[in-house]
């Protein structure tokens, strides 16, 4: 699973955030939710993020979004890619509305099994691909309703891990190269290629203990 990702001022994400940044969305939403976009350092679920989807004419575009559907007053902000084109949830968006996630990494906590059997949280780390400095995670996003305003609000999906990062956690981002990012938002990408998409995921990475 992946519940906090970190966001540098790199000149890889420079592009997104400016991009947010002059989004008159951005600023209709800072004022409803009275809190800001967060486009550096650490982001977090409910946050308002930097994310990129197709717009109405099918080119691609950024948007501020937040991070998690609301369910019951809770936020669920991660969705398996194995059933989310299938449970009610998470299945019109996956036919209709996918986006992506830039980021520089991703944090996960090492998940352990203590003597007794019982789960505990070990320690932080910090992941992302081999040989690139930014992580595309692919995510589903819907419009729910603030104060009789619109707002997109978004989950990351996630797969198995690979192999590098099992020791870690036993899920980890859906994390696609630029290309695969690309077909993955068009909103004429068919089903089928949208398995092979996210089955071709990357799945090396280079990880950094943090905590």
């Amino acid at each position: 699973m992946c519940c906090r990702y970190w966001m540098e001022e790199s000149p890889e994400l420079k592009p997104f955030v400016d991009a947010a940044k002059r989004s008159s969305l951005t600023e209709r939403m800072e004022n409803t939710l009275t809190r800001p976009l967060k486009t550096s350092g650490e982001i977090r679920p409910t946050d308002i993020c930097v994310a990129v989807a197709s717009d109405r004419n099918g080119k691609r575009a950024v948007f501020p979004m937040v991070w998690g559907f609301t369910v019951q007053q809770s936020s669920l902000f991660n969705a398996r890619i194995e059933s989310a084109d299938q449970k009610p949830l998470w299945k019109e968006a996956f036919e209709r509305r996918r986006c992506i996630i830039p980021a520089s990494w991703y944090y996960e906590w090492q998940h352990l099994k203590g003597a007794d059997g019982r789960k505990k949280t070990g320690n932080k780390y910090m992941i992302r691909p081999k040989d690139t400095t930014m992580t595309l995670m692919a995510g589903l996003y819907r419009l729910e309703e603030h104060d009789g305003m619109k707002i997109p609000h978004f989950s990351i999906l996630t797969r198995e891990p690979g192999e590098d990062i099992r020791f870690i956690h036993d899920r980890m981002p859906v994390i696609l190269d630029a290309h695969d990012a690309a077909k993955w938002i068009r909103p004429d990408t068919s089903p089928d290629n949208l398995k092979a998409i996210t089955g071709g995921a990357l799945t090396g990475m280079v990880f950094e203990q943090v905590g």
